[in-house]
């Protein structure tokens, strides 16, 4: 059985099997999962080809928002989940060359309600490169998106068709916060995860709050990199392979992100202002490059990591605040594309205190998902959307 090292600890925490640390040390209130857990269609009328994003807006329409990775976003109801429709389609402008490659992010303006703003980013080619850009509801339809609202806010050169990352979501404060790979290849060939003068391999977080013109954002001031000499000042965190998928715990405002690994290691971070999180130097918590003997000095490790017997590819997920399931409550739930595993994670503020294996699910697991009860989904490539159930 693989053990994971703690993060800022000697102890080991094992991925299979609960680990009650909380209790022993007197460190945590949050409960321990519970009982035996497995995964549930949920929405069985509705199948999506290759989800990338489900998302549900903070307003009154009641709407689940799912984005293909072609370049559609359809929309269902809770209350009438057989029918999807097509909200917006961008699919003469969406790049599907690569496998990593298409409409990737989608995240709602936190004034939506007010001024139907949402924002995407996808890939694109002719040159290869990232697309961020916002779109707005059609005045005539407000039912649907305007396709030719598009107003671009970011575009990013791309060297290679993978790593291309694409989480959007607007952090506590308002900023929008971007993910970017590393620019692909293997091994960050480039060097761009440890350059602050590319934002490639790295989180960043701008002001959107003004746009009205193509790439008219603000960085706001408190950026850790405002005003260093050669440095991007867009970039919040970096050192970063792919993250694939990161959110924002409501209850705590901490970042979590799912970081991608190459050869052995996937990895989970809580991403914080300025912090290096050391690819590619750093694998999860070994040394990448050299193999032996890397500098360690000013690197974030990881909060937990898993080697490639247990999946290849983390997906990053949620804190889990619902109501459904009490004993997940505080916990962060992530996944693996490649094995189906979904694990369970609390962290007590300073160190993980848990670290569960909740159930093999056996899906190609590409994002996670939650809705404004704060209910957790599953997306599959496959085509259906799943939630975590308590085995009876």
């Amino acid at each position: 059985m693989r053990k994971i090292v703690r993060h800022a600890a000697i102890m080991l925490v094992t991925v299979a099997g609960v680990v009650a640390l909380a209790s022993l040390l007197g460190c945590n209130s949050e409960p321990t999962p519970s009982g035996s857990f497995q995964v549930e269609r949920v929405f069985p009328g509705l199948s999506f080809q290759e989800m990338t994003n489900l998302v549900q807006p903070n307003d009154t329409s009641g709407l689940i928002f799912v984005t293909e990775q072609g370049g559609v976003i359809h929309t269902f109801s809770v209350n009438n989940s057989q029918q999807a429709d097509i909200f917006l389609d961008i699919t003469d402008r969406v790049n599907r060359e690569g496998d990593e490659e298409g409409l990737l992010g989608l995240a709602f303006g936190p004034d939506y309600e007010e001024n139907g703003y949402f924002y995407v980013y996808y890939s694109a080619a002719d040159p290869r490169r990232s697309v961020i850009s916002r779109f707005s509801l059609d005045q005539e339809n407000p039912d649907v998106a305007d396709p030719e609202s598009e107003v671009i806010v970011m575009e990013v050169a791309q060297p290679y068709s993978n790593h291309n990352a694409g989480q959007l979501a607007f952090g506590p404060e308002g900023y929008l916060y971007i993910g970017l790979g590393d620019g692909g290849s293997g091994g960050d060939p480039l060097g761009n995860a440890q350059n602050l003068s590319t934002v490639l391999g790295s989180i960043l977080r701008i002001d959107v709050s003004g746009l009205s013109a193509p790439g008219d954002y603000e960085i706001p001031a408190d950026n850790p990199f405002v005003g260093a000499e050669g440095a991007r000042e867009e970039i919040w965190a970096y050192g970063l392979r792919n993250p694939w998928r990161f959110s924002f715990d409501p209850e705590t405002g901490l970042l979590w992100a799912g970081d991608v690994g190459q050869n052995l290691w996937e990895e989970v971070d809580i991403i914080t202002k300025g912090a290096n999180y050391g690819w590619n130097v750093m694998e999860g918590f070994h040394c990448y490059s050299p193999s032996t003997g890397c500098d360690q000095s000013g690197l974030t490790l990881p909060l937990v990591e898993y080697d490639h017997s247990q999946g290849c590819s983390v997906t990053g997920g949620y804190v889990y605040r619902g109501d459904q399931i009490a004993s997940l409550q505080g916990h962060y739930i992530y996944g693996d594309y490649c094995s189906g595993n979904i694990w369970a994670l609390l962290y007590d503020g300073n160190v993980v205190t848990e670290n569960t294996l909740l159930v093999d699910s056996n899906l190609s697991i590409t994002s996670f998902g939650v809705d404004l009860a704060r209910n957790l989904y599953i997306l599959d490539r496959q085509g259906g959307i799943y939630t975590l159930v308590q085995a009876e």
